[in-house]
């Protein structure tokens, strides 16, 4: 999963950033479920990848709002 930058996101429409946010956090509920499960992740990396992107989003949203 790679990071997406901060300027890739503000080039995003508003509808393609909230589609982006929901697929992340989709992502992100299922490799906390697997790794709850005990499975072995795939790249180990991953949730935390999911994560910033989440954040990242999450600012530029905020930031589009003020």
């Amino acid at each position: 999963m790679p990071l997406l930058k901060a300027s890739e996101i503000r080039e995003m429409s508003p509808e393609e950033r909230e589609e982006k946010l929901k697929r992340l956090k989709d992502d992100l509920m299922h490799e906390r479920g697997q790794a709850a499960m005990g499975g072995a992740p795939a790249s180990p990396g991953k949730i935390k990848a999911l994560r910033k992107n989440i954040a990242r989003i999450k600012t530029v949203n905020r930031e589009a709002k003020e």
